[in-house]
């Protein structure tokens, strides 16, 4: 394989860039003119007809979404490109990580597409990735998939503000974090079953996703293109967060099936892009991912690294591992090093005969242990338990020298081993399948809180083999788990255990109740809460009133979606809210008020409406409540903010055009019009030659769906 330059870069094809190109504009119109306007129709028009011709060789087509930039076919666009960053930053502002079109896509469903994605999401407070899942699946042949970036706030325990020197690093790890949650989304947006909540961001199970997913080209393009992106950062961020998206990227690169990691390496574009995404990933990854790689490339390109150079690369990648202190920079630099110049000047076959290099293979793949006769006493005492326990459960009788082995496995914290053991016994791969009488009391013992605690508490946790054994835990078997979320100072090990603490069963609620009767951490506090939030069903006789005054605000935001859940709660929760002096906890408050508005918070509502030192946007979602309220205050609240006085020759006027007149005049349009006074504020508005005020004070389908919005 003849290497390319690293400086040359893979573009889009004509047929890809054009479509993107298209269909960016068709949004730009969508959201510059108001429906019925003579532009709109042929942009959607054309739009279809790209699609058409690119599906003439393709079923789906498929784009990723970064914060400045798409992914499609396995390339990346320019975030200069100016059309295609705003079209980037339009679907990211909502929330969304990538957008999917089906053969088969109509006009009508396009322009349906296009209005809604035109509603600007930093306006309306609304992105629709926070939405309703229904919306997203409202086309035929158009699939919008969510990204919750919100559930980034749960990596951000300290409070403080980033000071300036450190905003920079921040915003880096922030793209990093944000890259990484658009890869696991991407790789999980096939799997219906996890509906659209935050996928998990473990690599294992990403991987997983990745290998089972094996006639989809146009996944592939996606999750190359978030390698690429990955691979790219990697290259030149550094800090904290650099480090940890580093280890989960070599850990999923490990973790893949070779033939899978083949699969992507061959969809990254031509030999220019292959070779780059290879030589960023020197930069960034840990080596042995790096040796993955290079073995993909050599499969994908029909080369064979010979063995030799093979014996050198994973010796350096020893050294590079587990070598001298002072040895490790030298030999991950000289590893790279290689590599580097092995993917740029690649251009020999294998030299070795058939049985040399079976030889040398056989002494490669062996590698020198640290101290060789500990290590294989090691392996050997590890393997002798576990085929003890082998031949007890093909036998069908669990003795005393078999439990006897199952003891030792614990103790030696070979768990992971009898969990893989279970799992292909007959009838107990499946959590539901009944169980032999023998199994079932080694399944107890696996699921005993001990063992669940180990598993948490190592650092990294096991969460491969805890997923394994959560299905079967009872309620006792959680608490470890609730220990661990308190007292571990790892983010990434608290947000992993509050991902799997959401499977628990109700009975775990009055357990967490009476933890956060104690005096514990603030951020102890909201885990709590929010695995309360997310249980079936909440403990009786339980009140949240003695967190809505907590001193931090996430925690009072959280303690307020309990409330919510709580009948008796609920008004006294939005009430406190609505005076709070949070802005994101007003906001909690006003959404829920959106479905049902106690007429004891009306004031409040009304208040923040009319409060000009509100945001615009909690201004503009109070007035949707009001719009919903069939309430003479509430009617007298949307008049003030909508009349504007009287000119210089006393003719009544419109208030200056904003985003609280426009919601205004779509609230008095969607039910009050039979008011006079309204009336005759909606009949200026008709008149105006704005088309934006025309349109939301005209009695049409946009006007009401808006108003629902």
């Amino acid at each position: 394989m003849t290497g390319a330059p690293p400086s040359e870069k893979a573009a889009l094809s004509r047929e890809l860039a054009d479509f993107l190109i298209e269909f960016s504009i068709a949004l730009h119109k969508h959201a510059m003119y108001p429906e019925g306007h003579p532009s709109l129709a042929p942009a959607a028009a054309a739009t279809t007809r790209r699609a058409e011709h690119l599906f003439e060789e393709r079923t789906t087509l498929a784009l990723g979404v970064a914060r400045q930039q798409l992914v499609i076919e396995g390339v990346a666009t320019d975030p200069k490109n100016p059309l295609l960053s705003e079209l980037a930053g339009r679907l990211h502002r909502h929330h969304l990580g990538a957008v999917t079109f089906h053969r088969g896509l109509r006009v009508s469903e396009v322009v349906d597409v296009l209005k809604t994605l035109a509603i600007d999401a930093e306006r309306t407070g609304e992105p629709l990735g926070l939405g309703a899942p229904e919306q997203l699946r409202a086309w035929d042949h158009v699939r919008l998939h969510p990204v919750t970036y919100e559930r980034l706030e749960l990596l951000e325990e300290d409070g403080a503000a980033p000071s300036a020197e450190d905003k920079g690093a921040r915003e880096r790890g922030l793209r990093g974090a944000q890259l990484w949650l658009g890869l696991a989304r991407a790789a999980l947006a096939a799997d219906a079953s996890r509906g659209d909540d935050a996928p998990p961001a473990e690599p294992t199970v990403i991987a997983k996703a990745i290998d089972e997913n094996q006639k989809n080209a146009a996944y592939d393009q996606v999750i190359v293109g978030y390698l690429l992106q990955i691979a790219d950062e990697l290259k030149h961020a550094g800090g904290a967060e650099a480090a940890s998206l580093r280890r989960r990227t070599s850990k999923l690169v490990g973790a893949l099936q070779p033939a899978t990691l083949r699969r992507l390496i061959e969809m990254g574009g031509d030999s220019a892009q292959r070779t780059k995404f290879a030589i960023d990933a020197t930069h960034g990854l840990a080596v042995d991912a790096v040796l993955e790689i290079v073995h993909a490339m050599a499969d994908a390109s029909h080369k064979t690294v010979s063995d030799p150079l093979v014996r050198m690369l994973s010796k350096l990648a020893q050294h590079a591992e587990q070598g001298a202190v002072e040895a490790r920079p030298q030999a991950d630099e000289a590893l790279r090093e290689q590599v580097r110049d092995l993917l740029q000047g690649w251009t020999l076959q294998d030299p070795n005969a058939d049985a040399y290099g079976r030889a040398l293979h056989e002494m490669v793949a062996t590698a020198p242990a640290p101290s060789g006769g500990a290590a294989r006493r090691e392996e050997k005492q590890a393997a002798e338990p576990l085929r003890i326990v082998q031949t007890a459960l093909e036998a069908g009788a669990l003795g005393f020298g078999a439990w006897r082995a199952v003891e030792r496995l614990i103790a030696d914290r070979h768990v992971a081993e009898l969990v893989d053991l279970l799992a292909v016994t007959p009838l107990v791969g499946d959590a539901r399948a009944p169980l032999r009488a023998d199994i079932a009391p080694l399944w107890t013992r696996l699921t005993l809180p001990d063992i669940v605690r180990d598993l948490a508490a190592a650092e990294p946790p096991d969460f491969v083999t805890l997923d394994r054994v959560l299905p079967r835990l009872h309620v006792d078997g959680f608490e470890p788990l609730l220990d661990v979320l308190g007292d571990s100072e790892s983010r990434t090990t608290r947000r992993g255990l509050l991902d799997r603490l959401t499977r628990a069963p109700r009975e775990l609620g009055p357990i967490i109740a009476r933890r956060l009767g104690r005096d514990i951490p603030w951020y102890v506090t909201r885990n709590l809460l929010l695995v309360l939030e997310g249980l079936p069903a909440l403990p009786d006789e339980f009140s949240p009133a003695a967190f809505i005054g907590h001193q931090d605000a996430r925690v009072r935001r959280e303690a307020l979606r309990v409330s919510l859940k709580i009948p008796a709660e609920r008004e006294r929760a939005l009430i406190s809210a609505l005076r709070d002096d949070d802005p994101r906890t007003v906001r909690l408050a006003l959404s829920a008020a959106l479905d049902d508005c106690p007429q004891t918070v009306l004031p409040l509502i009304t208040h923040v409406a009319l409060d000009r030192t509100v945001s615009s946007e909690l201004r503009v979602l109070a007035i949707k409540v009001l719009g919903r309220v069939r309430n003479t205050a509430a009617l007298s609240a949307l008049l003030q903010i909508a009349d504007g006085g009287t000119n210089w020759l006393g003719r009544p006027r419109l208030a200056a055009r904003s985003l609280e007149l426009l919601a205004a005049l779509l609230a008095l349009a969607a039910g009050w019009r039979s008011d006079v006074k309204a009336s005759a504020l909606l009949a200026l508005a008709t008149a105006s030659g704005d088309p934006e005020i025309r349109t939301a004070a005209s009695p049409t389908p946009r006007s009401t769906a808006a108003v629902k919005r």
